[in-house]
């Protein structure tokens, strides 16, 4: 399978509680982790024990080489991963609270750099929104005439561009993303084959053509969140790539 997406440098604080507007609280600790939905997702896929590569971009700066290691450290074919000197690698800001709960602020950097030469050929490619949008659905229109089975992952969930849901054959949004991009309804009549939905602790809703059903999630104490949802999206697309 092929992953199109970000790579990014989280940087990660812990506190009692996420403030509020201009409000500042104190941090109980902080910690630099490799990230990026791209990224995330790519990982989760390659431990699900699917073979992936990844299209992507990262800047000629440290961070650039600690995502990569990263990436090949999980056996992640890196050759598609440009890296573009004039940007910094992505960056998150994350903010985590004692519930495990987050709130996160992504700067793009190479990321939006990010350019389609060839897509791999695969049997699933997975894509998400926090690279240039134009790229996602170039590998999505390429990946569907080759056969390839397409899943994106529609976050931010701002930035669909007319004629890219057309191209999906799973669509994966979370709660608050299925609401700005209209419901499951829309969605399925622009085209989509399959809806499933992330609830969180509430589990997965899936909707196909006429039918649809729930699945339970697993019941875990959370430490933190960042991340889950991609986690979901890797195993989900590991799982159709076999």
């Amino acid at each position: 399978m092929v992953v199109v997406g970000s790579l990014n440098l989280d940087l990660v604080a812990t506190a009692p509680r996420l403030p509020g507007p201009g409000e500042t609280v104190h941090g109980s600790s902080f910690s630099e982790v490799a990230g990026g939905k791209g990224l995330n997702q790519a990982v989760a896929a390659a431990r699900a024990g699917a073979s992936v590569g990844f299209v992507g971009a990262v800047g000629g700066d440290g961070a650039g080489e600690l995502l990569r290691s990263v990436a090949r450290g999980d056996g992640i074919d890196d050759r598609l991963v440009a890296t573009v000197d004039a940007q910094p690698s992505g960056r998150a800001l994350i903010g985590v609270d004692a519930s495990g709960e987050n709130s996160i602020i992504v700067v793009a950097g190479a990321n939006a750099h990010v350019e389609l030469a060839d897509l791999p050929s695969a049997r699933v490619v997975l894509a998400q929104l926090e690279t240039n949008t134009d790229v996602v659905v170039e590998a999505l229109r390429s990946a569907r005439a080759a056969g390839t089975t397409t899943i994106l992952n529609p976050a931010p969930a701002d930035r669909i561009p007319d004629g890219m849901l057309e191209l999906c054959d799973v669509v994966v949004p979370n709660e608050h993303e299925l609401e700005l991009l209209g419901g499951v309804d829309a969605l399925l009549a622009a085209g989509v084959g399959a809806v499933v939905v992330t609830r969180g602790a509430g589990g997965v809703d899936v909707a196909a053509g006429e039918a649809s059903w729930h699945l339970d999630a697993y019941v875990v104490d959370a430490i933190d969140t960042t991340g889950a949802g991609d986690a979901f999206c890797g195993a989900l697309a590991a799982r159709l790539a076999a």
